[in-house]
């Protein structure tokens, strides 16, 4: 039995058709989304832009692409003064600003740092404060029981002599005696 291939062979011109259409398929995409906002400006009238009153001269025009020559897009925006002040700013004023802003940050931070370790050393001066109730409690009743050492010791020597005396003027334990 001979082994049969499973392949499928295309010719070349299918291959080429196929590739004709995924060409017009990726010139579809690419061409739509300007041709959509195109349509949109047409049928909305252009009415994300307020009318511009545009003094241009025939030098701007020419500088810019031909494609890009709608002078709205120029004027966009040119009114406003929000956007204005934004515009006029000069890259040292940008950095500065950003500069101004990063130490704003840093500040922030350290005044949380500031206050944790504040917080830290709080919490640390009361633990510690604890720690010498305790030390101070520990050797209160060390010492409370050397005493009570010393003062079982000497009871203990006490007894033993008052049962050597006792022992001497006769007496017996009950409990050894009857053992």
């Amino acid at each position: 039995m001979a082994h049969r291939s499973h392949y499928v062979s295309c010719s070349p011109g299918c291959i080429r058709l196929i590739l004709v259409l995924v060409g017009i398929c990726l010139v579809g995409y690419i061409a739509t989304p300007p041709l959509y906002w195109h349509m949109n400006e047409i049928i909305a009238g252009q009415d994300s832009c307020p009318p511009c009153i545009c003094d241009c001269s025939a030098e701007s025009i020419l500088s810019m692409p031909l494609g890009l020559a709608n002078s709205s897009f120029e004027d966009c925006g040119r009114h406003d003064p929000d956007t204005n002040e934004e515009m006029e700013k000069t890259i040292t004023d940008l950095l500065a600003e950003e500069l101004r802003l990063r130490a704003e940050v840093t500040k922030d931070h350290m005044q949380h740092a500031e206050a944790s370790i504040l917080e830290a050393k709080k919490t640390s001066s009361q633990y510690q404060k604890e720690a010498e109730k305790c030390n101070s409690g520990m050797e209160t009743c060390e010492e409370a029981r050397e005493k009570a050492e010393a003062a079982l010791r000497a009871e203990l020597k006490l007894s033993a002599l008052w049962e050597k005396r006792a022992r001497h003027l006769g007496w017996t334990d009950r409990k050894t005696a009857s053992s």
